[in-house]
């Protein structure tokens, strides 16, 4: 019975995560990004000069400032996905699936800018008056309590949809394959005996201490609230951002004379014809598919985070959340694709991805795996912080704060489960949950997108006199 339940979740997944999703993010978000005139390009500079400028507007009720919100989204979107993720678009779609990467993060852009706007619009309350952002409070308020099925519905899908299953495991398997090998972990006169105390076998026990040391040190942050995760991410994004940009720098120097090449793949792959349109077609939804799960555009997660900045200027807020989809979809993703375009090989059988992403590091740097493997731990446990927060936020919209706060533990506990057992059926369950999240999202920014263009105008109209 129980099979037959996670293969029926495998399946739904399959299927609602595949072209139903990718129609609704990036079919949406392209309605928005046309209908609000390219907000992410127009306004671009407008967004980078809000990052310098402080709030003079006063400040509202909030927990965390603007850019504290921008790195605690950036550090739950910049994950395995811009490796692992990008190394799978270019194995399974040529380089040219990169360009559309690229147009999928300015069509996120603009989906994010919605959400940053909306958050501040229509900010709720906790059952503490503790201010509290999310689709949740945006449909409620925005569209009216008869859409309070569709709010609490959003928040279900939301506490299943943020536990961190594949980083969890991902983390685990990659720290095993550059660090500890099968070998030494079955010579462990301390495992072995443990295992045999357990009765596990070695590999499971290495994976289940591990995954309590994941537990521990994301605990020591995420306890703390969302000002400590605030604070840690505005330290940890620009340092693993900054390490990762030079690690590829050095690669870009040392093979420079490759680099024209790379980029005449990327523009001439994207609309390679020769092969058909259907293959032309293929390639796009690959990347752009990629990048709207890497960077959450239109699943609500980043009008949690921006719900809780003390800005109380919606159209300031936004601006400075449509920077998200930039730097993850946009600088990190490519910054992958050049370095492996550049050292590595994606004429591989079958879809990898770490994989892929390790041996082009490995080329290209003295000791570049395990250099690219402390990234790759950065960049898991950044997104477990953050998503931490986004299932607590869920949990206490529906429980009240009280009970809420169990949430944590339960998540905290999630790490280890996970970091050791199989996960077809389980990831399956998280993937379908996270793709039920862009339903309510992309309903509500959709439905109310009028809204943010009208206050989007007097904004700038103000700013011109």
């Amino acid at each position: 019975m129980l099979e037959k339940i996670g293969q029926f979740i495998i399946q739904a997944a399959e299927i609602l995560c595949g072209y139903p999703l990718f129609f609704l993010l990036i079919g949406g978000g392209l309605y928005l990004f046309i209908r609000s005139g390219a907000v992410s390009i127009r306004y671009l500079p407008a967004a980078l000069k809000e990052l310098r400028t402080k709030n003079t507007d006063g400040a509202q009720n909030g927990q965390i400032s603007s850019v504290q919100a921008l790195a605690s989204v950036i550090a739950a979107t910049v994950g395995l996905g811009n490796i692992a993720g990008v190394a799978i678009a270019l194995v399974v779609g040529g380089p040219g699936a990169i360009f559309w990467m690229w147009v999928s993060a300015l069509v996120g852009m603009s989906t994010k800018y919605h959400e940053g706007v909306l958050a501040i619009m229509y900010k709720g309350k906790d059952d503490r008056g503790g201010p509290q952002g999310g689709p949740m409070h945006i449909i409620e308020q925005g569209l009216g309590k008869k859409w309070s099925p569709l709010a609490k519905f959003f928040a279900i899908a939301g506490m299943f949809g943020t536990l961190c299953i594949m980083n969890a495991n991902q983390l685990t398997e990659a720290f095993m394959t550059t660090f500890v090998p099968t070998d030494a972990i079955n010579s462990s006169a301390f495992i072995s005996s443990l295992g045999g105390f357990m009765g596990l076998e070695n590999v499971r026990v290495y994976r289940l201490l591990f995954g309590i040391a994941i537990a521990f040190v994301v605990g020591t942050v995420i306890l703390g609230g969302i000002k400590r995760i605030a604070r840690v991410a505005t330290v940890m994004v620009p340092f693993m951002v900054g390490l990762y940009f030079f690690m590829v720098l050095f690669i870009i120097i040392t093979n420079i004379q490759g680099v024209p090449e790379v980029f005449h793949r990327i523009f001439s792959e994207a609309f390679n014809l020769q092969a058909g349109f259907g293959a032309f077609a293929g390639i796009a939804i690959i990347g752009a598919r990629r990048a709207a799960l890497v960077n959450d555009a239109g699943i609500g997660t980043a009008s949690i985070m921006h719900g809780a900045s003390r800005n109380n200027n919606p159209v300031r807020e936004g601006l400075i959340a449509m920077l998200g989809p930039s730097i993850d979809s946009g600088l990190v993703c490519t910054l992958t694709a050049v370095a492996i375009l550049l050292c590595g090989n994606i004429d591989v059988e079958g879809v990898k991805g770490l994989e892929v992403a390790m041996e082009a590091f490995r080329n290209g740097i003295p000791a570049g795996d395990i250099l690219l493997m402390c990234v790759v731990i950065c960049f898991a446990m950044s997104s477990m912080f953050s998503y931490s927060f986004y299932g607590t936020t869920c949990a206490n919209y529906l429980f009240g704060t009280r009970r809420g706060k169990w949430y944590v533990w339960f998540f905290l506990a999630s790490l280890i489960v996970f970091a050791v057992v199989p996960l077809e059926a389980a990831v399956g369950a998280c993937d379908l949950f996270y793709a039920l999240m862009a339903i309510p999202t992309m309903t509500a920014l959709l439905l109310l997108s009028p809204q943010v263009r009208r206050i989007t105008k007097d904004y700038f109209k103000k700013k011109t006199k």
